[in-house]
């Protein structure tokens, strides 16, 4: 099912959030963010969904017509099906430079027209990705959880997908949280043991604070919307103890 975020004046954002079907992998949104004759797909995953998204995205852009794949780290539910997308589109790659050599490893050797020419490689700083008369920006957001990872700002929409960051599990449809609190327990578990740090979830938090954003979506989960929720969403990272703070000396025993 597609749902659409947001549609004005021939810019439109939809996800895609029920293509992963019962107990086959971990459930995952999909975006596609069309402006123009200019689109992005983020984030769309291995080789359990490229069919049914290529499928799915048909309605709203032809396979042959795709401008971009853009990939906010290298984990294989992001990006595992970049060969398929190298073959069945003309779509440009971006990601980070530091997987700008790790990437085509999905990528057989005798598959033609795969080179580095379909590839942007986004420094640290993050990059704006042309879309006509607007852009996406790639927004840094280091060790959240990945060494390069980016999240993905549409200024239009002012929509911010923020890849593993704000990930939940098992809380129901796809929807806007209403109960901030109730959701906290569907998100704890993840963040903690896959965020590198409080550090660059405070780093992440000052940055956010400082960005025009309606909705909050991840790649997991449910979106926080509106300027409330937002907010919550970011106080609540920028305290939380994750990762390397909670390592003690008892989890380098061997067993």
């Amino acid at each position: 099912m597609a749902i659409e975020l947001y549609a004005k004046d021939g810019h439109t954002v939809v996800v895609f959030p029920d293509l992963v079907r019962g107990d086959d992998g971990v459930q995952a949104n999909q975006f596609l963010v069309r402006h123009g004759d200019r689109t992005a797909l983020i984030d769309p995953g291995g080789a359990l969904l490229y069919t049914p998204l290529s499928m799915a995205i048909s309605p709203y852009v032809k396979l042959r017509d795709l401008t971009y794949i853009l990939a906010s780290h290298q984990d294989p539910d992001i990006i595992g099906a970049v060969d398929r997308w190298l073959m069945y589109t003309p779509a440009t790659v971006c990601c980070s430079r530091l997987w700008g050599r790790f990437v085509p490893h999905s990528v057989p050797h005798y598959q033609k027209n795969t080179g580095a020419d379909r590839f942007m490689l986004i420094p640290d700083r993050g990059a704006e990705i042309p879309m006509g008369d607007t852009v996406i920006q790639a927004v840094p957001a280091h060790f959240l959880h990945s060494v390069g990872n980016f999240q993905f700002y549409d200024p239009v929409s002012k929509i911010l997908f923020s890849g593993d960051l704000g990930a939940s599990m098992g809380d129901g449809p796809f929807a806007p949280v209403e109960d901030f609190d109730a959701h906290i327990p569907s998100m704890l578990g993840f963040h903690q043991r896959y965020m590198v740090s409080n550090r660059v979830c405070r780093l992440w938090a000052r940055m956010a604070r400082n960005m025009d954003i309606d909705m909050i979506v991840p790649q997991h989960g449910r979106p926080f919307a509106g300027a409330a929720m937002v907010k919550r969403f970011i106080d609540w990272v920028e305290q939380l103890e994750c990762g390397v703070d909670r390592l003690t000396q008892e989890d380098y025993i061997a067993a």
